[in-house]
C-alpha cells in the first residue's frame, strides 16, 4: 500500500519561491526532483538509495514572489528514495502514537507526533538516502550524504539530525515519559 507511482511522461510546472531554482525539489507522491548537477555528482561519488533518474520536461516556471524571471532553469530528474530496511527504534524514539504498532514490517501505526527518533541497531543497510520502516514519510540520509551536500553546496535541502527532528502538526507535544513501576 502506498501512494500512486508517477508515470511518464514526466512534465512539471515549477513554482519558484526564491531567486533561483534549487537542486532538490519536492515532487508528487514519493518522488523528488534533483538538478542535473546533483544527479551527476551523486552518480560520480557512488552514493546509493535514489532510484529512477528519469528526465523531466519543464513545461512552465512561475515565480511565487515578485522579481525577474529566472534566466536559466537547470534540467531535472525525477527520483524516488528507496524503502530501506532501517527501522525506527520504538524504545529509543520520542514518538506519540494513538494506537500500538501491529505490523513489525511497516511499524507506522497511529503516529500523532515525532520529537526525535533513532534507528534500531543493525537494521540500516548502508543506503545514503532511504525511507525507514516506521517513518515512511521522511527521507533519512547518511553522514556521507550530508557531507556530499555541504561539499557541493547543493540548495533547497534542510538536513536535520534524526534526534532533533520534530513533526507535530496538532501541537500534541512529545510523548509522556515512561514511568518506572516501583518494586
Amino acid at each position: 500500500m502506498g501512494m500512486l507511482t508517477w508515470l511518464p511522461p514526466y512534465r512539471v510546472a515549477l513554482e519558484l519561491h526564491g531567486q533561483v531554482p534549487g537542486d532538490f525539489v519536492a515532487g508528487p507522491g514519493y518522488e523528488v526532483l534533483i538538478s542535473e548537477r546533483f544527479a551527476q555528482a551523486f552518480r560520480a561519488e557512488g552514493l546509493t538509495g535514489l532510484l529512477g533518474f528519469n528526465p523531466v520536461e519543464m513545461v512552465r516556471v512561475r515565480r511565487k514572489r515578485k522579481g525577474p524571471s529566472p534566466h536559466a532553469v537547470p534540467s531535472y530528474f525525477a527520483v524516488t528514495a528507496c524503502f530501506g530496511q532501517g527501522a525506527v527504534d520504538a524504545a529509543r524514539s520520542r514518538i506519540r502514537r494513538s494506537e500500538p504498532i501491529t505490523c513489525p514490517e511497516c511499524r507506522s501505526a497511529g503516529v500523532d507526533s515525532v520529537h526525535g527518533f533513532a534507528l534500531e541497531p543493525g537494521t540500516w543497510q548502508g543506503e545514503d538516502v532511504f525511507r525507514p520502516r516506521g517513518k515512511r514519510g521522511s527521507l533519512v540520509v547518511s553522514e556521507r550524504f550530508a557531507e556530499f551536500v555541504q561539499r557541493h553546496g547543493f540548495t533547497n535541502l534542510k538536513l536535520t539530525p534524526t534526534e532533533e527532528y520534530v513533526w507535530d502538526p496538532d501541537g500534541k507535544g512529545p510523548p509522556a515519559a515512561t514511568q518506572a513501576t516501583p518494586t
